[in-house]
């Protein structure tokens, strides 16, 4: 099947049309079937454009990954950790992207098992991404050392695990508060 401007169009309508709507939504991942009704498209219409559920999913994460990186564009390279880790924790911590958080989360849980599958690959590539991204913001000299390895290392562990805190729990203030005591550290020098 060859793929014209206008099925292109189409795809890039549906999925910001769906990307808006799930971050309005409040709850549980929906389903296709909800994500399609979501938008006044048929189910079909939606595998049509993005193969299976999976592929709708994996086009809704990269479209988040898109508004993340937007929300770092104005940064410069040399910004540092804390004030890439400040950048990105006030995007996750947005109570608008708690939706598409959930479903990252979900997506990220079943990529950890057997390494089969649709989502086989997904936790360990955006790890992979994620830290390519923070060694774009440390200084030049450091990217390669273990201490500049293991600081990003752990800016991810900690934006990852409040991250799941505040899923859980909703305390924003709590996950907030660990993350910026966290970045402080990178602010006296660390």
């Amino acid at each position: 099947m060859t793929v014209t401007d206008e099925d292109s169009r189409r795809r890039a309508e549906l999925l910001d049309a769906t990307y808006g709507r799930l971050l309005g939504a409040d709850g549980a991942e929906p389903s296709l079937p909800a994500l399609a009704a979501m938008v006044g498209a048929e189910p079909r219409a939606l595998l049509d454009r993005f193969g299976t559920e999976d592929g709708l999913v994996r086009a809704l994460l990269a479209r988040a990954r898109t508004e993340q990186l937007r929300a770092l564009d104005a940064l410069p390279d040399d910004a540092g950790l804390a004030t890439v880790g400040r950048v990105l924790w006030e995007w996750l911590a947005a109570p608008a992207h708690r939706p598409v958080l959930r479903l990252w989360l979900g997506s990220y849980s079943r990529s950890l098992g057997d390494g089969a599958g649709p989502w086989a690959g997904f936790a360990r590539d955006t790890v992979r991404d994620w830290d390519l991204l923070l060694a774009a913001h440390q200084p030049t000299d450091r990217v390669s050392t273990p201490a500049g390895v293991a600081e990003r290392a752990l800016l991810l562990a900690v934006l990852r695990g409040a991250l799941l805190d505040l899923l859980a729990t909703g305390d924003a203030h709590r996950a907030t508060a660990a993350v910026t005591a966290h970045l402080h550290g990178f602010d006296d020098g660390r």
